[in-house]
């Protein structure tokens, strides 16, 4: 069974975040600005008796739907805040993704630490940090509800988590990602990527719609291993949707 999972990324991140801590380093301040009128209609209703497939449509609509599907590029821009284990003080720095289809290109650059480059151009990946490559993000995470009813993509129940409605997606290769819904609106809160050693976790907290699709502008990510648990926050400042992104921008060097 193949598994794609981003840990390494992370824990050589946040390792050398901690070995980079600033006393004086400041958390960045987030975006304040009024979200537009929502034009995404609303999701169908989630009920006690709603079945998986049910939850993944009602994901799928909340998050823009055949817009959202039907995306050919996404571009984020904005600050993160990294939490090395057992610390409350964070080393801030600034982030760009990039992701048209299975394409995608992240930058990383954190005050103290190397400036960190992963890169997938559809066949191979490059990462600044040897051995921290990422997953075609196609695999995992929020792209897999645009495909969950393709075949051999397999959607089952999962228990619900506090008042979040839960399912999960196991694709062709056996990639996995749980997905937790508000009830109230269907939108993702919460999506887990578990692994028999750790679990890979993402939640959202606030949202902006940009023409008709859901963004995520702030959430965190949150790495769990047997010895330490591992802590990212991320504000999202500006976003481009079906932009063109010249080819070069994926290039391997």
């Amino acid at each position: 069974m193949k598994r794609y999972l981003p840990t390494p990324v992370f824990l050589i991140l946040f390792c050398l975040a901690a070995m980079a801590q600033r006393p004086d380093a400041a958390k960045s301040n987030s975006s304040t600005a009024t979200p537009p009128t929502n034009t995404i209609a609303a999701a169908p209703a989630i009920t006690a008796n709603s079945t998986p497939l049910e939850l993944a449509r009602a994901a799928l609509a909340a998050q823009g739907g055949d817009k959202f599907k039907n995306l050919k590029s996404t571009m984020l821009v904005g600050t993160v805040d990294l939490y090395p284990p057992g610390t409350i003080q964070s080393t801030p720095g600034k982030f760009v993704i990039i992701i048209v289809g299975d394409k995608m290109r992240i930058d990383i650059d954190a005050i103290g630490l190397p400036k960190f480059k992963q890169v997938f151009d559809g066949q191979r990946s490059y990462s600044s940090i040897p051995g921290a490559e990422m997953p075609p993000l196609s695999k995992v995470g929020m792209p897999v509800l645009g495909k969950f009813d393709q075949p051999g993509y397999k959607v089952s129940a999962l228990p619900d988590k506090k008042k979040l409605r839960g399912f999960r997606v196991v694709d062709p290769d056996g990639n996995t990602t749980d997905f937790y819904l508000d009830p109230a609106n269907g939108r993702v809160m919460q999506y887990l990527i578990p692994s028999n050693n750790f679990t890979f976790g993402t939640e959202h907290s606030k949202f902006k719609e940009v023409d008709g699709v859901l963004i995520a502008f702030s959430f965190s990510q949150r790495l769990e291993i047997q010895q330490a648990a591992f802590f990212a926050e991320y504000k999202v400042k500006d976003v481009k949707l079906n932009q063109p992104i010249a080819d070069d921008v994926f290039v391997i060097q």
